[in-house]
């Protein structure tokens, strides 16, 4: 990669964009990237995410729309995935519990469906892929996790999604308890991102 390039995240989701800046900014030893949403992505032939496993969905959206727009464009796919459940929510985390639903909704439901697992049956694990693509050519993808378990209640307020109800236990803390920083190098999010820079 050149330096001044720039990166166009396949997202309107602000929280994801603040995640992969501050992971351009802070990776080691890289040549320095901007990354940007996707102009007027809401507004663009949408791709749908109904793929079996998160790196075919990461790559297939990628592709899309690297047709729709020049540069360089970033997808990801990424969701919890909890054994005990069958690994439920999956690529369905986003849907988990319907179409438009808000992060508590989604989290009500899982912790209902956790309600009378045992600790074991509570592990859990963050899954990312990413995937790199430009004029319809994907040019790399990448996958990452991290593991963690499910508490039977949220705890703090940072982060977004099912971050607080993900307990990390390096650290004795959820998702959402973790400072932009700790979750930056923990995540499975981050962890995917260096990679991939790493592999450019």
């Amino acid at each position: 990669m050149r330096a001044g390039d720039r990166i166009f995240l396949a997202s309107s989701n602000p929280g994801k964009l603040r995640e992969y800046r501050a992971l351009a900014e802070a990776a080691p030893g890289r040549t320095p990237v901007s990354v940007e949403l996707l102009p007027e992505f809401d507004s663009l032939a949408s791709f749908e995410e109904n793929e079996p496993t998160f790196a075919e969905n990461a790559l297939g959206k990628a592709l899309h729309y690297s047709r729709l727009q020049d540069g360089l464009i970033l997808a990801d796919d990424s969701g919890l995935v909890v054994p005990g459940l069958g690994g439920a929510p999956g690529v369905q985390s986003a849907r988990y519990a319907g179409a438009g639903a808000r992060n508590e909704e989604r989290i009500g439901k899982l912790l209902a469906a956790l309600r009378e697992k045992n600790e074991a049956e509570r592990a859990a694990h963050f899954v990312c892929a990413i995937a790199l693509a430009e004029n319809g050519k994907g040019l790399a993808i990448v996958t990452e996790r991290v593991k963690g378990e499910i508490l039977e209640a949220p705890r703090g307020v940072e982060g977004f999604g099912y971050d607080p109800v993900f307990y990390f236990p390096a650290l004795k803390k959820t998702f959402a308890e973790l400072s932009a920083q700790e979750k930056n190098l923990q995540s499975h999010r981050g962890k995917a991102f260096r990679r991939l820079l790493a592999a450019l």
